[in-house]
């Protein structure tokens, strides 16, 4: 995953700048790892990404610039580093931080191992407890990876137990290596971005190019948890979720299953011919397609991809009240859904958290 953005906000004034610009408490100690959202004044997303505190060091390494003040190492989700580059060095200027944004998105690699056999995988790799008790969700620490230091944070964008691995650029390929040895007799595979995007959205987990852009909010998308507006510390955007959050909600991102077995997939045989067979809820469907409530549209789906878990289709999107109220829970909840595809309309049902492993069992390793 080395096309991610790696930037370090680093300097005097980067805990400062930190509390401007990220709408989560990133005020943790050195090792933690925070994700949140970036806003404009409207309060509409201009990124979301990982936090990571650093502890300040005087020599520079691949791993870490040498720095005094606070020290951050982002990571930025892929193709979208220079909209983040650019968002934060505007903030930066226009606020007169005494800090530094460092790009080093050239410099290093990104290997993500997901799964429930990660963590006996990478036990045989890095030098370091993986336990939960050493090791907890949400945590960093450079550690060394068949003899090449690596930054490995406990994260996933699956929904899975596992860790990235920060390397530098120089030792991604025997990091690679070892871990793909290590993983022989596990199991391992390697995975594309199309298994990526189907494990995201069944976990739902936000895309940012498509579940979040700079005119949705963070509370329109369900991820209020990564605003800290009990606290007084003011960050960008605030003003414009706190005047959203009063008013109410003219909008809300929900997702959707496809109920009905439907699609026919046509399988390919030595002789060159095709036979189909039927394929539960297998109904394709791609982004765009209406939402219909009740026999009204009132949205149209956003990012859609098959749960392969849950044998589902699987469909976000932002719906509206068609009498220009708020969406609240309750309007969710009460809606008759169908989401229309090609002018044919499928059952849907609406879930307000994610139908695959609500309770993050699997995030903490229980299987």
């Amino acid at each position: 995953m080395s096309y991610f953005g790696k930037f370090y906000l680093v300097g005097l004034d980067a805990r400062e700048a930190a509390d401007w610009l990220f709408t989560a408490d990133v005020r943790r100690p050195p090792g933690s790892t925070v994700y949140t959202c970036m806003l404009n004044q409207r309060g509409g997303t201009e990124s979301d990404l990982t936090v990571s505190r650093l502890a300040p060091g005087p020599q520079a390494s691949l791993l870490a610039p040498a720095f005094e003040g606070d020290g951050y190492y982002l990571a930025v989700g892929g193709a979208v580093a220079q909209h983040n580059w650019s968002h934060i060095t505007t903030v930066l200027q226009d606020q007169k931080f005494r800090c530094q944004l460092i790009d080093s998105s050239e410099d290093l690699g990104m290997i993500s191992i997901q799964g429930p056999a990660s963590r006996a995988i990478l036990q045989e790799v890095l030098d370091a407890d993986l336990s939960d008790e050493a090791f907890p969700f949400s945590t960093h620490k450079v550690v060394t990876a068949a003899g090449h230091l690596v930054r490995a944070m406990r994260l996933t964008f699956v929904g899975e137990l596992g860790w990235e691995l920060h390397v530098p650029k120089v030792s991604c390929v025997p990091v690679y290596r070892a871990v793909m040895a290590a993983g022989a007799k596990h199991g391992l595979i390697n995975a594309g971005y199309r298994a990526i995007d189907s494990l995201s959205i069944e976990k739902g987990y936000r895309h940012w190019h498509s579940d979040l852009r700079p005119d949705d909010s963070p509370l329109e998308a369900g991820l209020a948890f990564t605003c800290r507006l009990k606290s007084p510390v003011p960050f960008l955007g605030r003003e414009a979720l706190e005047q959203q959050r009063a008013a109410g909600l003219r909008r809300r991102l929900v997702c959707f299953t496809v109920e009905e077995p439907l699609w026919m997939c046509l399988h390919p045989v030595v002789s060159g011919l095709a036979f189909s067979t039927a394929s539960s809820s297998k109904v394709p469907m791609f982004g765009l397609e209406a939402i219909w409530r009740n026999g009204q549209v009132v949205g149209h789906v956003r990012r859609a991809d098959f749960g392969f878990t849950i044998d589902k289709t699987i469909a976000y999107g932002y719906i509206r009240n068609p009498s220009g109220g708020p969406v609240s829970l309750d309007f969710v909840k009460s809606g008759d859904y169908m989401l229309e595809r090609m002018g044919v309309t499928y059952a849907a049902r609406a879930h307000l958290k994610s139908p695959f492993d609500p309770d993050n069992k699997r995030v903490k390793g229980i299987y």
